[in-house]
């Protein structure tokens, strides 16, 4: 009698803890080490520890030629990064892409134009080619550190823009990109070459204009077309970085080339929106640039500096400048977590709501957000019996469906300026493969809802009919997602002793792909009925973290609670307090039978 009592009284404290604990659980500022390699930020040697408590597992360093080289050949003036500070970099496990721009005018052919090199036309080998001898040198010094290198920074911007860094014609980037690609090849067979970030706002048919330059170019073929990434540059609208994004996928696919597509820059401009619309920002444009094809993506960039006020005003910085963090940062981490070993995704509703699936194997992530000034309430087919619900300011929560749906209220978009950016965006996290039975995704009841885009994962580009989007390819590297959909990532960073270089994404033989600005310092778903009820998750999420935008730090996680919470949490503790007296009665009855 005894034994059973006990037993009995156990499972009552088992099922007690249960409904206590599992109501809201808090989600850490910090990610566990890097939760994808795949997710990166410029100069992260700029704020090292931070980059370090962000995640990143990859980062960019610029080596301008009119620096390092003011005068001549025979100088070595400086390097933007030290020998140290790369191995540190390094260690952290960040991999290092390094950026090769900006010609000195001493070796520039004025000739020809503003960057383009004297002697580029020369044979490789001659020491008159001053731009091979440049790339010979750089790439030897830094081999086996620094692999990866991008050839030269947004030539698509005219020459009568202030930005401009190249001023020679298309024949002669591609005469540049060759010269760079074999002289890199022949001193470090391991180099990696990535092709000039566009920003293909500047001029949309530059690139295609060089694509088609390079395949008329004999030996192109035969030599990969002297390029191993296809780079962007890539701001500001999510939605329009999902087109954009996809239109380059179909350009380089529709010519017969297959090369991985690395957005390695990506933000929002502060001058235009909130701090919070920038966290915003991360994580519907992360999940619309995996579902137009990207590989890998790198924030613009990791802190501002004293000489931003100069070179490029607009604060992009996810640190400032005297070391707080901006929301984008926890953002940042909360993307990168919750969506590590992404292996594609699809942007499946694109009415009154955004609604992105990411693969990510066994687990699914789903980001929604209103795409409209009215708040709005979002029907999720379930996977599971239950998700995390996890907010752009770190907080995240265990929900449940109902009957078969999980309801999300969305908070409205600030549309002042043409909803640019979405409303505040939720990740919905399934321990469950995107491939799961769930009911079918409904589409947006709201009248005047803005339908009249083209049909989930289709969007079409003008100019390029019958084009669709595509789910990105797995990749190469196999990052370490979290073990299960937690809402606790690890407190603090990994570090690693002995890194190792995470290879280049192998590229795709999977044909697809439709078409923002960029600083410049250098599915058809069936509607259904409404249940009854619904968990919901209010629109006044407050953020938690350090330097969170809060008016008190110590309400981050008790504010996050909806209204439902709230009711859901009446309902626990009258269980609780019924369960309790039970107890109490049954402690009594043993009592009372043993004397």
């Amino acid at each position: 009698m005894i034994k059973t009592e006990a037993t009995l009284i156990g499972l009552i404290v088992n099922l007690l803890g249960s409904l206590v604990f599992s109501t809201w659980v808090p989600a850490s500022a910090t990610a566990a080490g890097i939760p994808d390699p795949r997710f990166g930020v410029v100069e992260a040697h700029q704020a090292p520890q931070a980059a370090t408590v962000l995640g990143a597992g990859w980062t960019r360093v610029t080596f301008e030629w009119n620096r390092i080289q003011p005068s001549s050949a025979e100088e070595w003036m400086s390097v933007p990064i030290s020998d140290q500070t790369i191995s540190s970099e390094l260690a952290q496990g960040r991999q290092i892409v390094g950026l090769l721009n900006t010609t000195p005018g001493w070796a520039t052919d004025a000739a020809i134009g503003p960057g383009v090199p004297k002697g580029l036309y020369l044979p490789t080998d001659d020491p008159n080619n001053l731009w091979a001898g440049y790339v010979r040198t750089i790439v030897a010094r830094y081999a086996g550190r620094i692999d990866h290198w991008t050839i030269w920074n947004e030539p698509d911007i005219p020459t009568n823009s202030p930005d401009m860094s190249w001023g020679g014609s298309v024949d002669d980037f591609v005469r540049l990109l060759e010269v760079a690609y074999t002289v890199a090849r022949e001193t470090n067979p391991g180099a990696v070459i990535h092709m000039a970030a566009v920003t293909h706002w500047h001029d949309e048919h530059w690139f295609g204009t060089f694509l088609d330059a390079l395949l008329s170019k004999p030996g192109a073929a035969g030599n990969g077309y002297y390029f191993d990434v296809v780079t962007l540059h890539l701001y500001h609208e999510p939605e329009k970085i999902y087109e954009v994004t996809s239109h380059y996928r179909r350009m380089i696919h529709g010519r017969g080339i297959y090369k991985p597509i690395w957005i390695a820059e990506t933000n929002a401009y502060l001058s235009r929106v909130s701090p919070e619309e920038q966290a915003f920002f991360i994580f519907q444009a992360f999940s619309l640039e995996i579902a137009a094809g990207a590989d890998r993506i790198a924030v613009y960039k990791m802190a501002d500096v004293e000489t931003d006020q100069a070179a490029d005003p607009e604060p992009f910085g996810l640190v400032r400048m005297d070391g707080s963090r901006r929301p984008a940062f926890t953002a940042y981490q909360m993307a990168t977590t919750y969506l590590a070993g992404f292996r594609g995704a699809l942007w499946e509703r694109r009415d009154a709501i955004s609604l992105v699936t990411v693969d990510r194997g066994n687990r699914t992530t789903t980001v929604v957000w209103a795409r409209t000034p009215e708040s709005q309430t979002a029907m999720i087919p379930a996977r599971k019996t239950r998700a995390l619900l996890v907010d752009a300011y770190g907080g995240a929560r265990y929900i449940h469906p109902e009957r078969g749906y999980y309801y999300v209220d969305l908070p409205g978009a600030n549309c002042a300026q043409g909803c640019q950016i979405g409303g505040a965006p939720y990740m919905l996290v399934e321990d469950a493969p995107a491939a799961a039975n769930t009911a079918p995704t409904p589409q947006s009841p709201t009248p005047g809802s803005p339908d009249t885009m083209e049909p989930p994962g289709t969007a079409q580009l003008s100019g390029t009919p019958g084009a669709t989007a595509a789910v990105s390819p797995s990749p190469t590297a196999t990052p370490t997602p979290e073990a299960q959909p937690s809402p606790t990532p690890s407190a603090s960073a990994t570090l690693t002793a002995a890194p190792t270089v995470t290879p280049w994404p192998s590229a795709s033989a999977t044909a697809t792909s439709s078409p923002t600005h960029v600083p410049t310092i250098t599915s058809t778903a069936t509607p259904l009925p409404v249940p009854t009820a619904s968990a919901t998750l209010s629109a006044n999420t407050s953020p938690i973290g350090e330097n969170a935008p809060v008016p008190s730090p110590t309400a981050a996680v008790t504010s996050a609670r909806s209204i439902s919470d709230a009711t859901r949490g009446s309902r626990s503790w009258i269980l609780v307090a019924v369960l309790t007296l039970s107890l109490g009665a049954m402690a009594l009855s043993a009592r009372g039978g043993r004397t």
